[in-house]
């Protein structure tokens, strides 16, 4: 059944822009599947899609490729759209995006592999990003700067 419901998640957001995970979950109910917000998340996540900017102001679920050279500067462009300010608080970098584009960002952060990042978590604006230390987190904005000045 997940399988199934994820291929219908991956066929659904080809056809039609969906910017919400309440949006995605709707369309998914009427198509017959039983499902949660928790469990559109999970799937959201389990599938790695994230959201781009389309005309008119409006965003909308993609699902990204695997990493492939020309991926990061995709990747880079979702921090680019996304990001709004940073600041690190210990071993944490503490990212603004954005509203709804935090786990855009999140995912594309985790995509591009940097050897600073343990871990990120993502609301709708706000990103934790997990350094193993404050210099870690130091380096890792520094770098993130650089990237986003490209």
């Amino acid at each position: 059944m997940k399988k199934k419901r994820q291929e219908i998640i991956l066929e659904i957001i080809r056809k039609v822009d969906v910017d919400t995970q309440e949006e995605l979950a709707e369309i998914l109910r009427q198509r017959g599947f039983k499902v949660t917000q928790a469990t559109v998340s999970r799937d959201i996540r389990e599938l790695k899609l994230s959201k781009v900017s389309v005309p008119g102001g409006r965003q909308k679920y993609v699902s990204m490729p695997d990493n492939t050279p020309q991926m990061e500067d995709r990747y880079i462009r979702v921090l680019r759209d996304g990001f709004v300010a940073m600041e690190t608080a210990q071993n944490l970098l503490v990212m603004r995006t954005a509203s709804g584009m935090a786990m855009a960002v999140a995912a594309a952060l985790d995509s591009l592999n940097l050897p600073e990042v343990v871990g990120c978590i993502a609301g709708d604006d706000t990103i934790f990003v997990a350094a193993r230390s404050r210099e870690e987190a130091d380096a890792l904005s520094e770098k993130l700067k650089e990237l986003l000045d490209r």
